[in-house]
């Protein structure tokens, strides 16, 4: 392993994940953080949308993002952003759902489910099911195409991608694909590359141990709603795209799920950035690899679209 070079740079100013002390931090002082940002305009100018419009659909707040203005009906990608079910927003993330529905001409709708710990699991991951039922269920709504649905996720929101994507098989719906982006798929870290990369890298071990206990909350870590990796059959899930960086303590685990994907017969591509780290994807104001990463996904959707 040797690290990016922009990902040294990236290191020498952001050491940690978390700035806290996660033993003694309160609830309130979690909600406080929420609003802060240190990283705004390194998450990208905003590309220019012709509609953006703010909603409630199925209990759940969403932002719905169209490039292109008109009655046509369009690819839709549900995202599901980042944050260890406890940090992250619509309004944090908006920059990469503008991105998203840019480079691949679809509609974005950009979830915002509930957090912990002031909702513990399955909060999430049920107001992430309950978006994309009803994208499926009211397509027009959404200016959406029902035959080109996809999902998207990155970290703990790649958990609620997968998540879905199982759901969505079981409940007899068709999922375009699924892509996930360093996701969270298991709970038990003990993977490789969780001792590896345990400290110095940005996201920590003990940063994903405060992150898991504060979502599950005791859950049972077997529940293939907390991790999609114990799902017993993972046979016709929706074709999928894997993204991870090498220096994540969830690198492994994303690895493995997409081999586990592939042992199942889904199709599914995968690819590991070398020498970065997690959150890579979203910061194209630090890495060159986001832009790169950005591309390949796109590509992966927009032939997923077409194929539709």
């Amino acid at each position: 392993m040797t690290l990016h070079p922009q990902a040294v740079a990236y290191l020498k100013s952001f050491p940690a994940d978390l700035g806290p002390d996660l033993a003694t931090i309160t609830d309130a002082e979690i909600v406080q953080l929420r609003g802060l940002d240190a990283m705004v305009e390194q998450r990208g100018a905003p590309a220019e949308m012709a509609v953006v419009r703010d909603e409630v659909v199925a209990g759940v707040p969403v932002r719905i993002y169209r490039q292109k203005d008109g009655d046509e009906a369009l690819p839709v990608l549900v995202y599901y952003h980042g944050g260890g079910w406890v940090y992250g927003s619509v309004q944090r993330n908006d920059a990469l759902a503008r991105d998203l529905a840019a480079r691949s001409a679809c509609v974005v709708v950009s979830v915002d489910y509930r957090l912990a710990p002031e909702h513990t699991f399955p909060a999430a991951a049920e107001d992430s099911w309950a978006v994309l039922a009803d994208v499926f269920a009211r397509p027009e709504h959404y200016g959406a195409d029902a035959a080109r649905i996809a999902v998207i996720g990155d970290s703990a929101g790649g958990n609620l991608a997968a998540v879905v994507a199982w759901q969505a098989r079981d409940a007899g719906y068709t999922l375009a694909h699924q892509v996930l982006i360093y996701p969270v798929v298991d709970v038990a870290m003990d993977t490789p590359s969780y001792a590896a990369y345990a400290s110095g890298f940005g996201l920590g071990a003990a940063e994903m141990a405060w992150f898991i206990q504060k979502y599950a909350d005791g859950a049972d870590p077997a529940d293939p709603r907390l991790a999609p990796s114990r799902l017993a059959d993972m046979s016709g899930l929706a074709p999928a795209t894997v993204v991870t960086a090498e220096c994540d303590p969830l690198c492994d685990e994303g690895a493995a799920y997409a081999d586990a994907l592939r042992g199942a017969g889904v199709p599914v591509d995968y690819r590991c950035y070398p020498g970065s780290l997690h959150g890579f994807y979203g910061l194209p104001g630090f890495f060159d690899q986001a832009g790169e990463a950005r591309d390949y996904v796109a590509s992966r959707l927009n032939d997923a679209f077409a194929a539709g």
